[in-house]
């Protein structure tokens, strides 16, 4: 019997759809939200081959053949076909949760927030998401005479006025944006959990059963009509920002808790950034300064761009970055020696390499495969190797989930490896080691004003360290 290969999703989906296979009267084994396992078991089922993904990657897996069936949002789903039209991805159904709305929003201190006053702006518009295909689609559809699109990896609501004057963001209602300082000026999509199908497998696989007993799907008959463009404008405010002449960009995510505690060691008090919450703008009681709280792997380039002059984020994205930039205006200012990791490469134990240099020797019929949330990093050590052929498989993260079916060969970090041990692979090579550090924009250093907040912080900063040392 053919293998059916389902694409799950991890995360804020897991405990849903873990109660939908309940239904269905699937017995999967370990899929539930903060389960770390990727190859949950359906006993009931053995011709299932189930794998859990980030759901940013899922709808690409199904469109590429690797997996028959998918379940994510349909924003995930419209990102992707929005750039490649085509008919590889079949919407099959409405899950009917995980409901969220794709907004174009402003900040309530913009001057500027109502569609026609963008609509007219001279200068040109900046349009920031971690939904850039839509984004654009959204931007010529508006017929916006001159914009520029920002692709990030989230906390797009950072960027605008400043960096931006919209960003593309998920959220569930117009109130839960409101609270968080965004003004909503256009729904753009509504968005909620599909299963989804590759066309190729429909023709070729028995997926009728699997589908209709886990979702009740009749395949072979059309269950869903293309979404209509039900985009919406909402509504406008108004108001204002003073002068800034530092901008600092501080990390969420992992490295949140680590930064937090170096700041507090130093003395440097900032309202509303605490472990674990924060505001996406918290205030530091030094004048003339701007804090925005982003993802690390968003900082090196907006630091070369000029967007911020200062930002806390990890080793690994600083190489990634100048990896691709190398003459990039952004260096590292202060090892700040927390969230150490290893960038490594990894393999499954059942592939009969040892070391990068097996890997050069071994016979390939076809490309090397190359999974990495580190695209710019993969792709020069594929390069310095001379790993060809070679395919780079840009990932989301939950990246060991791709090895060994969907990919040869890991680029990712870890603290342990003890989870790359756990997922019965091991690590072949280490390519650096990273931990937490201070960038700047080297303009901002030639800013004689600039330059004194920077060494003032520098040296703050740098008692922070020693105390935490010491400590010990």
């Amino acid at each position: 019997m053919q293998s059916i290969k389902i694409a799950l999703p991890k995360g804020q989906l897991q405990n849903r759809t873990s109660s939908l296979l309940e239904k269905a009267s699937l017995s999967v084994g370990d899929y539930r939200e903060g389960s770390r396992s990727y190859r949950p078991q359906c006993d009931n089922l053995p011709e299932l081959f189930l794998k859990v993904f980030h759901e940013k990657d899922i709808a690409i897996q199904v469109a590429i053949g690797n997996y028959d069936l998918g379940i994510c949002r349909l924003d995930w789903i419209e990102e992707l076909m929005v750039k490649f039209p085509s008919d590889a991805v079949v919407k099959l159904r409405d899950l009917c949760y995980g409901r969220r709305n794709l907004y174009a929003v402003s900040v309530n201190s913009s001057q500027d927030n109502s569609l026609e006053s963008l609509r007219d702006s001279p200068d040109g518009l900046r349009i920031v998401s971690e939904y850039p295909n839509l984004a654009q689609s959204f931007a010529l559809k508006q017929r916006f005479k001159r914009f520029r699109i920002f692709p990030v990896w989230g906390s797009a609501e950072s960027y605008p006025p400043e960096n931006a004057e919209i960003a593309i963001i998920a959220e569930t209602s117009t109130e839960n944006l409101e609270k968080r300082g965004m003004t909503p000026i256009y729904l753009i999509l509504e968005s909620s959990t599909y299963i989804i199908a590759n066309r190729d497998s429909i023709g070729s696989k028995d997926l009728g059963r699997v589908a209709e007993s886990l979702f009740g799907v009749a395949i072979g008959e059309s269950s869903i009509a293309e979404a209509d463009d039900t985009s919406v404008a909402i509504g406008n405010t108004s108001l204002v920002g003073g002068e800034t002449l530092l901008s600092i960009a501080l990390p969420d995510g992992h490295q949140q808790k680590h930064t937090v505690a170096l700041l507090d060691r130093a003395g440097l008090k900032i309202e509303g950034y605490n472990a674990g919450t924060s505001s996406v703008r918290p205030v530091i009681n030094i004048d003339g300064v701007m804090i925005k709280v982003i993802r690390p792997q968003d900082m090196p380039l907006q630091v070369a761009n000029g967007n911020f002059d200062l930002a806390i984020t990890g080793k690994d994205w600083l190489r990634d970055h100048k990896s691709r930039f190398p003459s990039s205006p952004v260096k590292e200012l202060l090892d700040l020696g927390f969230g150490k990791v290893r960038i490594v490469a990894v393999v499954s134990n059942d592939m009969p390499v040892s070391s990068t240099n097996d890997l050069q020797k071994m016979k390939k019929d076809n490309a090397l495969r190359v999974a990495s949330e580190y695209v710019n990093i993969a792709d020069k050590y594929t390069r310095d190797n001379h790993l060809t052929p070679c395919k780079i498989v840009p990932t989301w993260g939950a990246t060991e989930a791709f090895l060994p079916e969907d990919a040869d060969v890991l680029i990712e970090n870890t603290e342990t490896g003890s989870t790359i041990a756990k997922n019965n692979l091991k690590i072949i090579d280490t390519l650096l080691e990273s931990t937490g550090c201070l960038i700047v924009n080297t303009g901002a250093m030639e800013i004689p004003d600039k330059r004194k907040i920077i060494d003032d912080l520098v040296g703050t900063l740098s008692r922070g360290i020693e105390d935490g040392s010491s400590a010990k």
